[in-house]
């Protein structure tokens, strides 16, 4: 495809209606940014070195960790840059890579967390047939499954975008290049992309959204048909910390991209939860909930040194 842009790099404004803040703003997103390093660092750490956790559930939990890495990754080092008084440029190929991987990222998170309610549907609904059907090949097949298709959605949005012409304003009124902001500076006829990219965005964690919701549902009703008040009680709270990282996960997808009329301040104060504290709070939901992971932590704090031995 020919690439008509004579746009060499943009200009990252930032977050709207912020000027005078920098400071605020680098120290409360570089605490996020490193509470987020940490917390996942410390979840992956406790599943590799427990056996205990060496199962399909923390298998994907373990994969959620290393992306929940990666994804304020792609956007934080550059924000926190400029706030620091750095220069706010980006060439062309660093802004079409911030779009590219942030979207790769955000989708293959959006079918991991399908995958694994697939995996508590098969545990609570099949449980005497989880072994076999959630065998090491079957998450493997899983796991591998939803980063190629974040792949190929990402690449199809990061070609749809990437493809116009960008030939006049380079400032992008944003603190990371996404794809409603970019598209406003294209020197072409952006309402066939707009729609596709509309459409694209939205049907995919819509139809991610609908099968959570399907295996939720099963899920539900075989919970209720548990006799023991202790093991419904168990199985709820097995599935409470995965539906509190859904909402927290979906709702911000829904703001920004689903609403008719973009308001460019509370998009990027919505993508920041997104971007930062989703990732900073999943360790914290799911190892609150969860006994076996807390254990693993105190292990691996204690090893560490954080934590006295009586811990």
């Amino acid at each position: 495809m020919k690439n008509l842009s004579v746009v060499s790099e943009f200009i990252l404004l930032g977050i709207p209606h912020t000027e005078g803040l920098e400071t605020v703003l680098l120290v409360l997103f570089l605490s996020f940014y490193i509470f987020t390093l940490m917390g996942n660092l410390l979840i992956l750490l406790a599943i590799v070195s427990s056996t205990r956790l060496h199962k399909p559930m923390y298998f994907f939990l373990g994969k959620l960790s290393i992306f929940d890495i990666f994804f304020p990754s792609v956007s934080s080092p550059k924000m926190l840059c400029y706030l620091s008084g750095n220069s706010r440029a980006i060439s062309y190929a660093g802004c079409a890579s911030q779009l590219f991987f942030y979207h790769f990222l955000g989708c293959t998170e959006c079918f991991l967390y399908t995958v694994m309610a697939y995996d508590r549907f098969v545990a609570i609904c099949h449980p005497l047939r989880y072994i076999i059907i959630m065998s090491h090949r079957a998450c493997v097949i899983l796991a591998m499954g939803t980063s190629f298709f974040g792949c190929i959605q990402a690449t199809f949005l990061t070609t749809l975008t990437f493809q116009l012409p960008y030939c006049g304003p380079n400032e992008v009124d944003y603190y990371f290049c996404d794809i409603p902001v970019m598209l406003k500076l294209a020197c072409a006829d952006t309402s066939a992309p707009e729609m596709v990219g509309f459409i694209s965005v939205g049907l995919m964690p819509l139809s991610c959204f609908l099968l959570i919701l399907t295996s939720y549902s099963r899920i539900i009703f075989s919970i209720l048909q548990i006799h023991s008040a202790e093991g419904r009680r168990r199985a709820f709270s097995t599935c409470s910390a995965h539906l509190t990282a859904i909402l927290l996960f979906y709702m911000p997808v829904v703001l920004i991209y689903l609403r008719p009329t973009p308001s460019p301040w509370l998009d990027a104060t919505v993508q920041i939860l997104n971007n930062l504290v989703t990732p900073m709070l999943n360790p914290l939901i799911y190892s609150l909930r969860n006994k076996e992971v807390k254990s693993s932590l105190r292990r691996v704090l204690h090893q560490l040194g954080f934590l006295p031995e009586q811990l």
